[in-house]
């Protein structure tokens, strides 16, 4: 049966199976399979699954069966799934789950306008959720999913997919045996790759065909999802077992499959059998059991993947773990029972192919599918991530398992089904901690031998190339499920993982320093180190976190902190810690005391718990400030440069460490949980703590030398500002101790602000937010705009022409700097250092701009934020003894001009002391009138900060080196006994004896630590062992005590803070006696002890200040003051103060003296340089205005003089050492781009919209020089048009001279320059000396003769007939050199180099029009085209017309004088043959020549058709050197005759035949009068001359009709005449500005225009100038009678005319008018464009490319970089500059919204046009915001484009070696 079935034709075939299906006996199924054994073989996939189309849709057409079943279609969700580099969108507005994204389509078709929504490039790939509820609001959905409910679709008929249904089975069967067949275990090595690649590329047609199948939407997936998850099905056939026809393969297969499960444990069986005797030894404990200590052998002989990684490793010995999980199953070998699982095994076998995700994912808007595949996934999860980590191309493979995760766990109600039903969390973590295993180390944090702790290696390739990230990225996905969170954080064996999980990465990546030498090879382990605490450890606590905000969770809070504070006691023990942190190490890794600070901080913030119930004990505590006070230290040291042989990667851990996307993760916890620690131990112990860490114990002494063991003296000061800074942030800061989110983000915000002006986008990257993004504040919600507004304004974008394009900025507010500006949080939040001194620049402006303050302001002192009741015990800090001490011992210090002390110093001191004036505590009993047994301390009697400000300290006992200045002092009787330190005078000695145990110096700072710790852990413990275990470890820090060369002086001191406080405001006034306080003078002011008033002001200001407030805090203090101040009022200041205030005077004489010096020194100076001047030149300075006008001004001396700019010395151009200018020759093809209508072409955005270039200038013009060539003699034709309008050479200057031989020497030195030049001297550029404006070439200045042009007689006083002859003589001189009878001369030669360099600017093509190439007609046309295009781009430049008149900026730097001479000494080498002289023709009746001379010889171009404005040029340029004024009028004179003609006979083309007719006869009626200047009766003269030879007859027919529309009146025939004859007039006076240098006139209205130029020209008569309204046919001057010279030029056309009829009006119509050139116009929204060109296809390649560009100045579409469309090894952007802009190209980049520029073998990228709401741009879309056309930016880039300035105002340039 099979067989016959397989001759039929297949159509029939399937129809008649159908009908035999449809019968109930089952015979048909029968058939069926045996056809279908046949069919689906191994071998001819193509034709298999032909047969397969053909049998589904039995008997029709595969194509219309799709249709029908796309009829029933009840899907309601888009599900449209794309893979990497899709373009995408995702609305925030409408979006429930972060992760929503929708495809262009549905995006566009729904209604988003007003939301918050970005475009993005998928990185991983996803799939569209539009209708799809769970994910993203109903309002966001597109029309086409919001409508369709599947209820009005009916059900499907049976029949119609009844084949289906029998054949899929079969389908998927036969993909499942290929994939068995395909796969060959182990795969290692290339080869093998190579045959799974083999293996996919066969399948492709079977899986295309199910993904058609799966497109046909819900009916066909239904039917899928069956089959697929079908369990009998996978039964019957998976094995082989039925299967007749092919029993062995299928059995083979089988076998294959079976022995590809055995690997897919997580853990293989070997090492199961090792792991549980781990299990058995390690107990109930699986904290921190090392594999290593167990039995070492046992472990490596059984994994070999251990054995491969350890010699990667290094020395590092691996550490295995045991892996007690409480499931064994998840470890277990996987079983399939349905066709969906196996599909999935393989597509992991086989490392995710694309095509099977995709496959598998557009599955997914089914339903059941939907469960059935989730819980597979879950099943296969663990076998999945020990595929990945094994995966050499784990980058692709990690994007592809997130594309599918992605998809299924963002749903909640999914996720909350398969962490139930499925122990989805179990396994996740289970998998983290297996997968975290395999690269674990021992850790060698402190007690390196005694160290039982293990962190992950940073240097692994799991770690460093991030390969845990989808596992991850999937974990926090999950716990952002309110209910899955719920259900982790009630499981304590799964937070007991975790804790176990974090604890790898507690002190990973640990720094030690280096002492001796620079450390070899810098690691740079830190950044997977620093984005593994990130993502793996503080996201997921992100997450947890925000499930932790209700009271009723409270209970989670508590669970979380308890398991945190385990495992941190775990880790002391583990790592043997007691009390002191190991010397010169630091790790910045503690995420477990990060997770318990933030914990912490919830539960105190939103929960209400009582901080108390949540703390540890004191020891504890102790133990937990350690390490992050360490790092705090360490921040220092690494800024200080003490770590600087570690190399650069340790400054980089600092930076990372408080960078805004980790801060909140770890700087502020720690910050936090040290400012808890603080609260609750005691405060001596902390702040000493604290000196200790920061290593500066031993500076903090009343002496004024000491030694240091711990610290170099030049990391002294930079230590102890760290130290106090440190202080200042902890009391300071309320990130975590009460500020409100608001608070906290304004603070930030201000911070950020303060440094510097942000664009919108930096602040968003920089203020830190939340990890998670399901975490509330989202930013760029409209809670961050209204606190940006609030707090900052906005600048929008300015634009210098010559500038870089600005951005639109944010800067504060006034009163932000006023009462906001908070110095200390920019500390913390600084990257840099230099942003701190950055914001306190920005501050002083303020200050000085509003006249606040002018001085050097100091950091303003803030009032802080209240603190939340829990944490009131920090501010105990700034009430200690020992704080105290400090303070007053550096004041001292400071006072007394110490070494190594600093205004920083000061300034934090001061801060503190003002501090603890802020925060008295609630008793402020007056405690002077405690008895002597309260004292513990002989410095102070009580902790409160304002009755130790006015006590007394009379003698201080202080260690000094023997060398110090205060040992020879004799002590006083009374200490001599005392053993204490610091003493107080006799009347306390008594008290003191009693206490020698503590000896009260600042060392006592060590000791006083070491008491209260023994305290504490005695009332602990009550344990004798441990304290002896802690004394002998502090033995080694006592040392500095012991040095024997330091001896004991005791120093008089006599002095309380008050008066040191009083003594600095002198000091640092430098005035004696400055302060004074003002409650003295004036009795009733205590209003004006409002202390704050005094925010702003420097260290004055600052004293004052806390004086004021210690004053008003206590009637104590506020005696001292007046005391100490009535004591230094006499005269006879006290010796310290003075030797102070000396210095400080004499600081300030010092300088002024400095200054005088200097001053002196520059005057003598420039006189010197002077003489200098003059000496070396002897001659006179020329005005500085004189070189920059270049000579064309009339100058009373005979020379111009030029200035070098190289050798500095002035003097003429002399043919022997000529003086060049620098020029930049450019190729440009700008005004070819001119097109008639003044409205600029637009951008086209969609199909139906072109450009087409045939109306272009450029395109004009050859048309018509090809058009004469075909009928006139070709060397006639190359002097009837310009060239150059595509690729003619554009000479601009920067107006600077220089000696051509100073030129090349300069040139030389630049090629032997070395250093990497953006510009390439072999190809003759540099930058000018002066300027350094680019150039390219020198042109050399002619060397003038001034006095000639003011010598000449004016012009009117022959007659236009006499200066003709004139002119004709002229013309018959031979154009030799007129200057010196050799021509060769340096100068000649210099005309000729910079000659050949103008010809080499252009390319080839642009200069070759002629039929012989090289011909000398060719150069003739080419150089008189080179000084016609300068004209015209100057006139572009002035906007088109010359209504404005005068010098111009363009004038003022104009080098066509100079050049205009180089152009005609080479234009006069050519001989004009006499007989075609056009002079000739154009002022004398000539004899008609015999036509029959010659006649294969083609005739000369008639006038008619000749441009005029080309002859002009080749008429003055060929004239000899000195050109009269006259002379230039004569010749303009006759032309204008001419042009006059045109304008008429263009004229007369445009009547219709009945409006001929009338002009001809009205004309001959006015014969009489005045008849060669009136316009009408020569119009009817050429109307009846042209009608002779039929010209009218050809153009009547077609395109001429069309122009006569209108009725013609006369004044429409004058208007039109004049606006012919403008352009003409226009270059003519910049010529003959040019030439003689006169002033160009203005004029108000453009209708004026006309009249000015003709007058200035002299065409007018005198007569008429005058008089307002100007004829234009006033002008005309004949030599000879008008009407004969017309019939002669008529019949030129006439006689010619027989051979081109056709072509005829259009040589006659010459129109001379063209718009400005413009860019092409863009559509104000970016979107427009990116949507139509992102996936438009290439015209020469057919491909998307992958860079798309458009040129702006034709709308081109290119492949930039394209290999695809590379010619000739140039790339297709380079190619189309040379062709559009003959080198010049300006593409914008599709897919970055920025512009590049090209220009020659240079391009830049010039920035970008479009830009976002807040004036930012957003290069390469990565922001993915709408972007709007910023219009002054465009005209930026058109104006750069038109005045050829790219060169000039872009600077970064780069060689882009034609492969753009």
């Amino acid at each position: 049966m099979a067989v016959s079935l397989l001759r039929r034709d297949k159509r029939s075939a399937a129809a008649s199976l159908k009908a035999e299906c449809s019968r109930p006996d089952g015979r048909g199924v029968q058939h069926l399979n045996d056809l279908l054994d046949s069919v689906l073989r191994p071998v001819a996939e193509a034709e298999a699954i032909e047969w397969c189309k053909c049998l589904m849709a039995g008997g029709e057409s595969f194509d219309d069966f799709c249709k029908m079943v796309r009829a029933y279609d009840n899907a309601t969700l888009c599900g449209l799934v794309w893979t990497a580099n899709f373009v995408a969108y995702r609305c925030r507005t409408c979006g429930i789950s972060p992760c929503m994204s929708l495809c262009a389509e549905c995006f566009n078709a729904g209604e988003h306008t007003g939301h918050d929504f970005n475009m993005f490039r998928s990185q991983a790939g996803g799939a569209c959720d539009c209708g799809d509820s769970s994910v993203m609001r109903e309002s966001g959905f597109c029309k086409r999913h919001r409508s369709t409910t599947s209820s009005n679709i009916p059900s499907v008929p049976n029949e119609l997919m009844m084949m289906s249904e029998h054949i899929l089975p079969r389908v998927i069967l036969r993909l499942i045996q290929h994939l068995r067949d395909g796969y060959s275990e182990p795969v290692t090595g290339p080869a093998a790759e190579r045959d799974l690649q083999k293996t996919l590329q066969q399948m492709e047609p079977l899986i295309s065909l199910l993904e058609d199948l799966t497109k046909m939407g819900g009916a066909m997936r239904s039917i899928l999802t069956r089959v697929l998850a079908n369990h009998q099905i996978y039964k019957d056939l998976s094995s082989g077992d039925l299967c007749t026809g092919e029993k062995t393969f299928a059995k083979k297969n089988y076998e294959k499959y079976l022995s590809a499960l055995k690997g897919s444990g997580l853990v293989s069986s070997e090492e199961r059998s090792v792991t549980s005797v781990l299990d058995q030894m390690a107990g109930a404990s699986n904290v921190t059991i090392l594999g290593a200590t167990v039995g070492t052998g046992q472990i490596d002989s059984s994994d070999e993947e251990e054995q491969e990684g350890n010699q990667g490793v290094g020395k590092q010995k691996r550490v295995k773990l045991c892996s007690s999980t409480k499931d064994p199953s998840i470890m277990d070998i996987l079983k399939h029972k349905c066709f969906l699982e196996e599909i999935l095994f393989w597509t992991v076998k086989y490392e995710f192919p694309q095509k099977m995700v995709t496959f598998l994912l557009n599955m997914l808007p089914d339903q059941d599918y939907k469960i059935a595949f989730t819980k597979t996934f879950v099943q296969h999860y663990a076998f999945i991530m020990k595929t990945l980590i094994k995966s050499h191309e784990s980058d692709t493979m990690s994007n592809r398992i997130v594309h599918i995760s992605v998809q299924l766990f963002s749903n909640e109600e999914l996720a909350r089904q398969v962490t139930e039903e499925c122990q989805l969390l179990e396994i996740m973590v289970t998998v983290l901690l297996y997968m975290m295993e395999s690269c674990l180390i021992k850790s060698e944090l402190q007690d390196e031998e005694n160290n039982f702790h293990v962190v992950v290696n940073c240097g692994e390739p799991l770690l460093k190339n991030n390969t845990y990230w989808p596992l991850v990225s999937d974990f926090i996905n999950i716990l952002s499920h309110q209910s899955v969170a719920k259900r982790f954080l009630e499981d304590q064996g799964l937070l007991q993982m975790w804790m176990n999980f974090v604890s790898f990465f507690q002190g990973m990546n640990l720094n030690k320093r280096e002492l001796n030498e620079h450390v070899e090879f810098e690691s740079q382990t830190y950044y997977a180190a620093f984005a593994a605490e990130l993502e793996a450890c503080a996201q997921p606590m992100w997450g947890l976190l925000t499930h932790c905000k209700i009271r009723e969770t409270q209970e989670h809070t508590r669970t979380v902190v308890r398991y945190c504070l385990d495992a941190l006691q775990d880790w002391f023990d583990a790592i043997n810690f007691v009390d002191e942190p190991a010397p010169n190490q630091v790790t910045f890794h503690l995420p477990l005391h990060r997770y318990y600070a933030m914990f912490l901080s919830k539960a105190i913030r939103c929960q209400q718990l009582d901080l108390d119930s949540l703390l540890p004990d004191q020891e504890m505590l102790m133990k937990m400030m350690v390490h992050p006070l360490q790092i705090q230290a360490s921040l220092s040291e690494i800024h200080s440069n003490m770590w600087v042989r570690n190399g650069l990667q340790i400054k980089g851990q600092a930076m990372t460490y408080v960078q805004s996307h980790f801060c909140n993760s770890m700087i502020d916890p720690d910050i936090f949980l040290l400012q808890v620690c603080a609260s609750r131990l005691d405060p001596d112990y902390f702040v000493s703590s604290v000196f200790e860490r920061f290593k500066v114990v031993d500076v903090l002494t009343m002496a004024s030398q000491h030694q240091n063991a711990v610290l170099d003296t030049e990391h002294e000061r930079s230590m102890l500002e760290g130290a106090l800074t440190f202080l200042v942030i902890l009391l300071s800061l309320r990130i975590h101790l009460g500020m409100s989110d608001d608070e906290i983000l304004r603070s930030e915000m201000v911070a950020q602000l303060c440094m510097s002006d942000r664009t919108h986008s930096t602040l968003l990257e920089l203020i830190p937010e939340n990890p998670n993004p399901k975490s509330g504040i989202i930013p760029g919600s409209y809670y961050f705009e209204t606190m940006l507004s609030a707090v900052a304004d906005f600048k929008a974008p300015v634009f210098e022409p010559g500038g870089s394009m600005q951005q639109g900025m944010y800067t504060p507010k006034a009163d932000v700097w006023n009462q906001e500006f908070d110095p200390i949080m920019v500390i913390l939040r600084t990257v840099y250092r230099r942003d701190v001194q950055s914001a306190m620049d920005r501050y002083m402006g303020f200050l000085k701009q509003t006249g606040k303050f002018c001085g050097n302001p100091w950091p303003p002192y803030r009032e802080r934020a209240s603190l939340n009741p829990s944490y009131k015990g920090l501010m105990r800090i700034l009430h200690c003894k020992t704080l105290h001490i400090v303070l007053f011992t550096l004041l001292y210090k400071i006072s007394m001009d110490h070494q190594n002390m600093s205004e920083h110093i000061l300034c934090m001191v001061l801060y503190l002391i003002e501090l603890g004036l802020d925060n008295l505590p609630e008793e402020t009993v007056e405690e002077e009138m405690f008895g002597e047994e309260q004292c513990s301390d002989s410095w102070f009697h009580g902790t409160n900060i304002a009755t130790n400000l006015h006590h007394v300290i009379n003698y201080v006992r202080v260690r000094v080196p023997e060398t110090a200045p205060e040992v020879s002092r004799e002590p006083p009787a009374s200490t001599s006994s005392d053993t204490s330190s610091f003493v107080q005078g006799s009347r306390r000695a008594t008290a003191l004896n009693r206490e020698n145990s503590n000896t009260a110096q600042v060392f006592s700072l060590v000791a006083e630590r070491r008491r209260k710790f023994q305290e504490i852990i005695n009332r602990n413990s009550g344990n004798a062992i441990q304290t002896t275990d802690v004394r002998p470890k502090t033995s080694k820090w006592t040392a500095p005590s012991s040095t024997p060369q330091l001896t004991t002086a005791i120093l008089e001191v006599r002095e309380s803070m008050l008066s040191l406080l009083i003594k600095l405001h002198h000091k640092l006034s430098g005035k004696q006696n400055s302060y004074y306080p003002f409650w003295l003078e004036d009795s009733e002011s205590t209003s004006r002890l409002d202390p704050m008033k005094q925010i702003h002001g420097d260290g004055t200001t600052a004293v004052e200040r806390i004086l004021i407030k210690a004053a008003v805090r206590s009637r104590q203090n506020k005696c001292s003051i007046e005391e100490i101040c009535r004591k230094v009022a006499p005269p006879v200041p006290p010796k310290k103060s003075s030797s102070a205030d000396k210095k400080a005077l004499d600081k300030e004489e010092r300088r002024q003296k400095a200054r005088e010096r200097q001053q002196k020194l520059l005057a003598e100076f420039a006189s010197r340089q002077k003489s200098f001047m003059e000496t070396a030149m002897d001659i006179e300075s020329p005005d500085s205005d004189v070189a920059m006008d270049i000579g064309s001004s009339e100058q009373q001396d005979s020379e111009t003089v030029y200035d070098c700019v190289i050798c500095g010395q002035s003097g003429p151009s002399t043919q022997e050492r000529p003086t060049g200018l620098v020029i930049l020759l450019q190729a440009s093809s700008v005004l070819g781009h001119r097109r008639r209508s003044t409205e600029p072409k637009k951008l086209p955005t969609s199909d139906e919209e072109q450009i087409y270039p045939e109306d272009t200038c450029g395109t004009a013009h050859d048309i018509r020089i090809t058009d004469l060539q075909q009928y006139f003699k070709d060397s006639s034709c190359l002097q009837s048009v310009s060239i150059g309008w595509e690729g003619g050479v554009y000479v601009q200057t920067c107006g600077h001279t220089l000696h051509i031989d100073c030129h090349k020497s300069y040139m030389e030195s630049l090629r032997n320059d070395q250093v990497l030049q953006s510009f390439s001297v072999d190809k003759g550029e540099f930058t000018c000396p002066l300027c350094r404006q680019f150039a390219n070439s020198v042109l050399p200045c002619y060397p003038e003769k001034s006095e000639e042009k003011s010598t000449w007689p004016p012009y009117n006083s022959k007659t236009l007939q006499a200066l003709i002859r004139e002119v004709d003589e002229q013309q018959e001189q031979l154009g030799m050199f007129p200057v010196s009878i050799s021509p060769v001369t340096n100068l000649s030669k210099e005309m000729e180099s910079v000659m050949k360099d103008i010809r080499s600017t252009t390319q080839k093509k642009y200069i070759d029009y002629g039929k012989t190439p090289g011909s000398p007609d060719n150069d003739f046309l080419f150089m008189y085209s080179v000084a016609r295009l300068n004209l015209e781009l100057e006139l572009a430049h002035r906007g088109g017309n010359l209504c404005l008149g005068g010098a111009s900026a363009t004038t003022k730097r104009s080098c066509l004088n100079q050049l205009l001479h180089v152009l005609a000494m080479h234009m006069r080498l050519f001989r004009i043959d006499s007989a075609y002289n056009p002079w000739t023709r154009l002022t004398r009746l000539t004899q008609v020549i015999d036509s029959g001379i010659c006649d294969d010889e083609k005739p000369e171009v008639p006038l008619l058709y000749r441009d005029v404005s080309s002859l002009l040029l080749i008429l003055v340029l060929t004239m000899p050197q000195e050109l009269h004024k006259e002379h230039f009028t004569c010749i303009v004179k006759v032309l204008y005759n001419l042009l006059y003609t045109q304008a008429i006979a263009t004229l007369s083309v445009r009547f219709s035949e009945e409006e001929r007719t009338a002009w001809k006869n009205s004309g001959k009626l006015k014969i009489m009068c005045n008849s060669d200047k009136s316009w009408e009766v020569l119009l009817s003269h050429i109307i009846g001359e042209l009608s002779k030879g039929k010209l009218y007859c050809a153009s009547d027919t077609d395109q001429v009709s069309m122009l006569s529309t209108s009725v013609w009146s006369p004044q429409s025939i004058e208007y039109s005449i004049q606006q012919f004859c403008l352009p003409f007039l226009r270059t003519t006076s910049l010529l003959q500005q040019h030439l003689f240098g006169d002033d160009l006139p203005s004029c108000q209205r453009t209708e004026e225009e006309f009249g000015m130029l003709a007058s200035y020209l002299g065409l007018l008569p005198s007569s008429l100038q005058s008089s307002d309204e100007v004829n234009s046919s006033s002008c005309l001057e004949w030599p000879v009678d008008a009407l004969d010279v017309i019939s002669q030029w008529c019949l030129d056309v006439t006689t010619s005319a027989e051979s081109h009829s056709e072509q005829v009006m259009n040589l006659l119509v010459q129109d001379p008018q063209w718009a400005l050139p413009c860019l092409l116009q863009l559509p104000e929204n970016y979107n427009t464009i990116f949507q139509y060109y992102h996936c438009k296809a290439c015209v020469h390649c057919s491909k998307v490319p992958k860079d798309p560009a458009l040129c702006l100045v034709c709308g081109t579409f290119v492949c930039l970089k394209g290999q695809c469309c590379k010619q000739q090894s140039y790339c297709e952007c380079v190619l189309h500059s040379q062709n559009c802009g003959a080198g010049t190209g300006i593409f914008l980049l599709i897919n970055a919204s920025v512009i590049i520029v090209i220009r020659g073998h240079r391009f830049c990228l010039w920035g970008s046009v479009y830009l976002d709401t807040h004036g930012e741009e957003d290069r390469d879309l990565r922001r993915g915001k709408p972007l709007y056309l910023c219009s002054e930016r465009y005209k930026v880039l058109e104006q750069q484009w038109v005045t050829h300035t790219f060169d000039h105002i872009n600077k970064r340039w780069g060689p882009h070696y034609n492969g753009l």
